[in-house]
């Protein structure tokens, strides 16, 4: 084989053993991502606590990239801070470093026994179940890994090929320059672990020595985090610094490396030698023995990558949440309290932004239950804290207003209490919704084309109910009795005939139980949503008698049909074993005391 045949071959074999590292990857995502994330955003006090789930995700994803990436959609999120995610990452470079150790074990000459293995992972994929099929992707690609380890292998092992890189390496026998061309090769390639790999055969099969192979591995370690530094365009400050923070903690530690090693690198080819004989097993545990260290020292030092981090990625000085908010308020003066008629002018105006802030809390919940990708969890956040701050300042300014003589402005200030106090459960409905998000995005449960399609319409629907709450504050508004009785009427028509369609779609396995439960529970706080909407209509329009037989505040029939439906499921569920249902996770209180009593 010639040279540019062996170089071709290396490429081909680098192309097979990335393919196979995402196919093992994005499999073992499938099946233990959500845990794996769950996980990750448990809170700790300890920064070893959430190295140590670092390093357990990225042994068990094998990537501390994807670990990296997740750590900064947290971060994104709001969920962690940079603290914590730093010392997320630094336990991730550690985790990672096992499939070097994997890579090694090529030497012991099992690539038959492993493409065997690969083919075994192929048959798993032709069944049904996407969890043997991702079981299936995940063996696949550990057989993969040791054919693409094996082509590597095979291009290094001729002469001709194995004489240009030693001369080309003698050539540039300096540190500095092994470790620019691992960081260089790897940000191309972007996969360390493929590196580790070549190497590894590169060595074993004589083409290169140990010294320039302990060197070039410390390049390929900053060289992975050009991955991260282009996740990071785009999003928000915090996540742009956790990028920074990952390509400091990686040059701080190779640097480190690659001054000691520059200094005792004999000694410690000599103590690797002493571990053990085989050359790739000695790149492999230095590997190992690299990234532990290095994430050690750096552990306790991480807040300072955090400074520089924030020193290089300037954003506008951070104001406290109650500083933001309070620009929030667009028409509250307090110097019109002693004013009565203005400042409840003031505070209907406030409570139409807070209407409107409410309906956007429920899209972008809808939208995150839909998607369950987190893009929404940080806006979800602010808006939630937003919202109830508004309702409680709201509510403190009406308290300091001065009583009224005009019995008619009191009543109104009375009425705006009422109005607040029907946005706050408004807003507890919506919270809720995002509950049930959480716990389907741990049971990893999620809705069918059909199902969204009808959450979407429905949240459309409600949207100009909101819509038409805000206009009804409008004097010129000719807002008929009708217009939004038959929007009512027409939300309540397509729920029961969704609650109706649900049933039958989970007693006859169409729908799994779970995720007809979750479904019932979205309706249910859409219509508590609408109850609230339409008493608040009433409120503002003085017209209490005229909706009462077309309202949701009459809700026996439809509890009912909530009760059964239930208890439907349960009986259908118990004969079929395939159903726990928690009592507790039942938000409506009158429904749920109806639902025990029946079920005992």
């Amino acid at each position: 084989m010639k040279v540019h045949e062996c170089i071709l071959s290396l490429f081909g074999g680098i192309a097979v053993f990335i393919t196979a590292m995402n196919l093992m990857s994005s499999n073992l995502q499938k099946i233990a991502g959500s845990k794996m994330k769950l996980l990750l955003t448990q809170k700790a006090n300890n920064s070893l606590i959430y190295a140590a789930m670092g390093a357990i995700i990225a042994m068990v994803i094998q990537s501390s990239a994807a670990v990296t990436v997740m750590a900064i959609g947290f971060v994104n999120a709001d969920m962690i801070n940079l603290s914590q995610a730093s010392a997320v990452i630094m336990g991730a470079n550690f985790g990672c470093s096992i499939i070097g150790v994997l890579a090694s074990l090529e030497s012991l000459n099992i690539n038959v026994y492993f493409s065997f293995v690969s083919f075994i992972g192929i048959v798993f994929t032709f069944f049904k179940k996407e969890k043997f099929q991702a079981i299936g992707g995940i063996i696949c690609g550990l057989g993969m890994i040791f054919i693409g380890l094996n082509l590597m292998k095979e291009s290094c092992d001729h002469e001709s090929f194995k004489n240009v890189l030693r001369s080309a390496l003698i050539k540039i026998d300096f540190p500095l320059f092994l470790v620019l061309i691992g960081t260089i090769f790897t940000a191309l390639i972007q996969s360390s672990s493929a590196m580790t790999g070549l190497i590894i055969v590169m060595v074993q099969g004589d083409a290169m020595d140990m010294k320039s192979g302990l060197f070039i591995i410390l390049g390929a370690n900053v060289g992975t985090s050009a991955t991260t530094i282009i996740s990071t365009i785009g999003k928000s400050l915090n996540s742009r610094r956790t990028g920074i923070i990952y390509l400091i903690f990686k040059i701080f530690g190779t640097g480190v490396f690659t001054i000691f090693t520059w200094i005792f690198s004999s000694r410690i080819i000599k103590i690797l030698g002493k571990i053990n004989k085989n050359p790739a097993m000695q790149i492999a545990w230095f590997n190992v023995f690299f990234k532990l260290f290095s994430s050690l020292i750096s552990l306790p030092i991480r807040n300072i990558f955090v400074f520089i981090a924030t020193k290089i990625i300037k954003g506008e000085k951070e104001k406290s949440d109650k500083q933001q908010w309070r620009k929030a308020f667009k028409y509250i003066n307090k110097r019109f309290l002693k004013v009565p008629i203005i400042a409840e002018e003031q505070i209907k105006k406030e409570i139409k932004i807070i209407i409107d802030l409410s309906k956007k809390n429920m899209d972008i919940n809808i939208s995150e239950l839909l998607e369950q990708n987190n893009k929404y969890n940080a806006e979800i956040n602010v808006t939630k804290d937003l919202i109830n701050y508004l309702n409680f300042e709201s509510a403190k300014f009406l308290v300091k207003i001065k009583k009224p003589i005009n019995e008619k402005i009191d009543d109104e200030i009375s009425n705006n209490f009422l109005l607040l106090n029907h946005l706050i459960k408004i807003n507890k409905y919506i919270n809720e919704i995002f509950e049930i998000n959480i716990k389907m995005k741990n049971k990893e449960i999620k809705f069918n084309e059909e199902e969204i399609k009808d959450i979407t319409n429905l949240k459309e629907l409600i949207n100009k109910l909101f819509d038409l709450v805000i206009k009804s504050f409008d004097e010129n508004h000719e807002n008929k009795n009708g217009e939004y009785i038959m929007l009512i009427e027409k939300i309540r028509k397509i729920q029961n005939s969704l609650f109706q369609q649900n049933y039958i779609n989970t007693i006859t396995g169409k729908i799994s139980v779970s995720l007809g439960f979750n479904f019932i529970y979205i309706l249910s706080d859409f219509e508590k949503i609408c109850s609230n909407l339409e008493k608040m209509i009433t409120i503002i329009k003085k017209e209490k008698g005229n909706l009462k037989n077309k309202s949701f505040e009459h809700r026996n029939d439809y509890d009912i049909l909530l009760i059964k439906h239930k208890n439907s499921l349960l009986i259908n569920s118990s004969s079929r074993n395939t159903l726990s249902l928690d009592k507790g996770s039942i938000k409506d209180e009158n429904t749920n005391d109806k639902l025990n009593k029946s079920i005992n």
